[in-house]
């Protein structure tokens, strides 16, 4: 098994699914609720070792409750649109006070919990609920499978393959990727002598706060163009809605995955490589020589890197120009 190649297929399935796409025709928008439960009842079943059973299938509309394992003592709620308001409505629900759950930890799965784990809910007498590891998206679920045996690994492989169709279509995926860099490989970028919309001296915070000792070089000779991709991103998005957010996700992932096992320097030099790798295989790519793929790569991670997407911020990391 090439995990690298399986764990791709994973997480575009898993993200997917979390933003309520309707997945190549098998689910109907109808019963989405209630295939998204049995499929997150079955992944995690097979991935915590849990016994969780869907409980709308014996109790028509449970409120605040989709999944109960009733042997560990855990509800799950499952939403793609979850906000802090609609968790503490959940929590507040009387499904939650009955006495039959009391002892029972609480757990939400939204689309992207970044700025729920850091908010405070209201919580009913006798449920377990503590935001910063009880509410699980794609990125958090997708961590813990990287991190699993191969045998289980091939096992969810197998369960999300069942589950959610077939193959990845790499080159479908890769078609914006490859547009923005075709563009950029036609800029007259010997043109650009300034970088009055960048704050260089942020810039540099964020470098020494990530110890990118060697890639520093690349960084201070890229950032120069930060200005003209972000032109680029917003002329591209005049052909589709959120296009460039595809592309930038695109690089994230590819960074959020390999800085489970690496840093600094290589972890950088690794996201420009396996761009780079990703837009050969697309078929929209307009062929150019290598050095100047490379280039072009290196200014779009550039970007990435100074609008917050990859590598970690300092305190107060502000880069628009001061």
């Amino acid at each position: 098994m090439n995990r690298a190649t399986y764990y791709d297929y994973i997480e575009e399935r898993l993200i997917t699914l979390c933003t309520r796409v309707e997945l190549r025709g098998k689910i109907n928008i109808l019963d989405y609720h209630l295939h998204s439960e049995n499929f997150y009842r079955d992944l995690f079943n097979k991935l915590y070792a849990w016994n969780l059973e869907n409980l709308n299938s014996r109790i028509h509309n449970v409120e605040a409750i989709d999944l109960v394992d009733k042997i560990n003592n855990i509800i799950i709620q499952i939403s793609a649109t979850n906000t802090k308001l609609k968790i503490d409505n959940a929590l507040n629900k009387p499904s939650l006070s009955s006495t039959e759950y009391n002892g029972f930890k609480f757990i939400s799965i939204a689309r992207d919990a970044n700025n729920l784990r850091s908010q405070s809910y209201n919580s009913p007498a006798g449920i377990n609920f503590v935001p910063a590891t009880d509410i699980y998206d794609a990125k958090s679920i997708l961590q813990d499978i990287y991190n699993l045996d191969i045998n289980t690994f091939e096992t969810i492989y197998k369960l999300i393959k069942s589950e959610l169709g077939k193959e990845t279509d790499v080159l479908r995926l890769e078609s914006n990727l490859s547009s923005v860099i075709n563009i950029l490989s036609k800029e007259n970028l010997a043109s650009i002598d300034s970088i009055a919309n960048v704050n260089s001296f942020e810039i540099e915070r964020k470098i020494d706060y990530n110890n990118l000792n060697t890639s520093k070089e690349i960084i201070d000779d890229y950032k120069l163009y930060h200005h003209i991709v972000d032109k680029i991103y917003s002329e591209f998005d005049r052909f589709g809605c959120n296009k460039s957010i595809s592309v930038l996700d695109t690089i994230k992932s590819g960074y959020v995955k390999q800085s489970l096992e690496l840093s600094g320097d290589e972890l950088f030099n690794l996201v420009i490589s396996n761009i780079s790798d990703r837009i050969l295989q697309s078929s929209n790519f307009e062929k150019i020589p290598q050095e100047e793929l490379e280039m072009c790569v290196g200014i779009l991670v550039v970007d990435a890197f100074i609008r917050c997407k990859i590598f970690k911020n300092p305190n107060d990391y502000n880069y628009a120009a001061p």
